[in-house]
Parts: structure tokens; C-alpha cells; sequence
């Protein structure tokens, strides 16, 4: 068996109501014939949504044949152990023109009883924003499933959510459970669980392009929600030069920036895990023993 190497993945690309043109031109990726892109999964294993190797030996692979191969020396045997041939995490890249739909997603417990499926976790890292964007995360004031649900029924749900002005840079974690939405003219990376499971709340009243309006998940998300309101919903990290920066730790996944402009040394053979290292602006070479790939903006 040939020795494993850092893999490179096609990008899925998905067409939405909501999509723009960023991922196109902001990361340079084709997604023609589509007229806009709103989700470029980068990294899937989701259903039928699995993500090909581009380079070296195991160009044309997909990742589920891949782990059914290497198992654990691939993904870790903790998480192979856990997970099996299921890639844990799916990484997208965002770029929304209008609203998403206000949604919630549920934890792993519902379901799997509702859906025989995982929970959706996730964060998402700001790679860009236009002047006044915003999102929203979580309720901004004490709530109660009766106080939400006269809200939604009236028409008022938009004055009990928490609206965030977004720059560049910043991070939000979304905790299955946790109402959000993202607003225009925001280009995000989306690290998550591997799951699709989104229950939607209110959807700004839109129409599909016969006139109907999409479906609603009322009473599912009710048992989905946290109705508890926080102080505080972007995650604050501290910035720092040519140094591994924490950012989320969770159940699911960890991540950190690097911010860098010399080389930089990492040592995984101790981790037992796979890496997924994500460009999120300029580029860079990973050099390994054996050879070297090179790492663009969105890759």
C-alpha cells in the first residue's frame, strides 16, 4: 500500500435562492453552468454529496472509498472507531446575496430518533463582509417556547432574534439548537457536522419560481430550539503573528488560525485524528516527506 499524503478535494457546488457570485470571484472557482453559488461543499462525505481526490495516486477516489481502505490510519482510529466509513464534518463555503432562511438544526439525540441521522453543530469563520452585514445568532431576550411561539404566530419573530454587525475575521459557533441566519453579503467558511437535518423557521415570506412558498418546520423546530438568551454569541479570540491560535473547541471539532508569513512547522504523527487545513486568504506550500502541495485561497 503507497504511503498517504496530504489529499485535495473537487469542490461540490451548489446553486441557491439566496446565492452570489464571491466564490467565484473572490477564490477564483469555476461553478459554471450555475447562474450564482450559494454552498461550495469542499470537503463532504454527506449521502449522495461525496467529495473526489484531485492529486497524486488516489486522483478520482472518493473519501467514503478511501476510509473503507485506510480506516483509522486515514481519519484515526478514535474516530473511525466512533464513525466508521462516515466522514464526520462537512466544510463549505458560504456566500449569501439576501437572507437565509431563520432555521434551527437539531442535536444529535433528536436525530437520531427523528431522522436515524446526526446533529448539526457548526461554526463559521468570516472571510468576508460587506459594510453593514449581519447575522443573526440566538434570541435577544429572555424566552419561553409560549412567548416565541405568539411571536412566530404573529408575525413578530424578526423583533426577538439577535441581530450581530460582521466584519472580516470574525467567528461564530452555532451549537446544534442555537436560531441563526445569515444576512447579505457575507463569504464564510462553515465547519459542521456531517449532517443536512435544518429545520426552517420563517423564511422572509419568499417564493420558489412557481409561486409557492417553501416549507416550514414549525413544529419540529419547537422541540429542537434553546430558548436561552447569552450575553455574548461571536466567539473572541486574540489575533497573533506567525503563531497556531485556538478558536473552537468542541465535541465535534477544534479549530485554530494561523496567521503567518514564514514557515511554519507543524508535527501530527502524535494526533490521533485527521487535519483538514482550509486557505482562507493568499496562499501557501505544505511540504511533506515525499513532496509538496501548493494551497490557494478557498482550498
Amino acid at each position: 500500500m503507497n504511503d498517504l499524503y496530504p489529499l485535495k478535494f473537487k469542490p461540490i457546488f451548489k446553486e441557491k435562492i439566496w446565492g452570489g457570485d464571491k466564490i467565484k470571484t473572490v477564490f477564483g472557482m469555476d461553478y459554471s453552468p450555475l447562474p450564482n453559488c450559494g454552498e461550495a461543499w469542499v470537503l463532504s462525505g454527506y449521502g449522495e454529496e461525496v467529495s473526489e481526490v484531485t492529486n497524486g495516486f488516489l486522483a478520482e477516489n472518493q473519501l467514503d472509498e478511501l476510509i473503507e481502505v485506510y480506516m483509522g490510519d486515514l481519519v484515526g482510529e478514535a474516530v473511525y472507531e466512533k464513525y466508521g466509513n462516515k466522514f464526520p464534518l462537512l466544510i463549505k463555503i458560504l456566500n449569501s446575496s439576501d437572507w437565509l432562511s431563520i432555521q434551527v438544526h437539531p442535536d444529535d439525540k433528536l436525530a437520531e430518533s427523528r431522522h436515524n441521522d446526526l446533529g448539526k453543530t457548526e461554526m463559521w469563520y468570516i472571510a468576508d463582509a460587506e459594510p453593514g452585514a449581519e447575522l443573526i445568532s440566538g434570541f435577544s431576550r429572555e424566552m419561553t417556547p409560549e412567548l416565541y411561539l405568539s411571536n412566530l404566530s404573529n408575525g413578530r419573530l424578526k423583533e426577538i432574534m439577535n441581530y450581530e454587525k460582521v466584519k472580516k475575521g470574525d467567528v461564530y459557533f452555532i451549537p446544534a439548537g442555537r436560531v441563526h441566519a445569515l444576512g447579505p453579503g457575507l463569504l464564510l467558511f462553515e465547519i459542521q457536522q456531517t449532517s443536512d437535518l435544518t429545520y426552517r423557521i420563517y423564511d422572509f415570506d419568499r417564493v420558489d419560481d412557481k409561486g409557492n412558498p417553501r416549507q416550514l418546520h414549525t413544529e419540529q423546530a419547537l422541540d429542537a430550539l434553546d430558548f436561552a438568551q447569552h450575553d455574548s454569541y461571536r466567539t473572541l479570540y486574540e489575533p497573533a503573528f506567525n503563531k497556531t491560535v485556538p478558536v473552537v473547541e468542541s465535541t465535534y471539532f477544534n479549530t485554530s488560525l494561523i496567521h503567518f508569513g514564514m514557515p511554519v512547522v507543524k508535527d501530527y504523527s502524535g494526533i490521533d485524528s485527521f487535519v483538514i487545513l482550509q486557505c482562507a486568504e493568499g496562499k501557501c506550500t505544505i511540504e511533506y516527506n515525499g513532496g509538496s502541495e501548493s494551497l490557494q485561497a478557498g482550498e
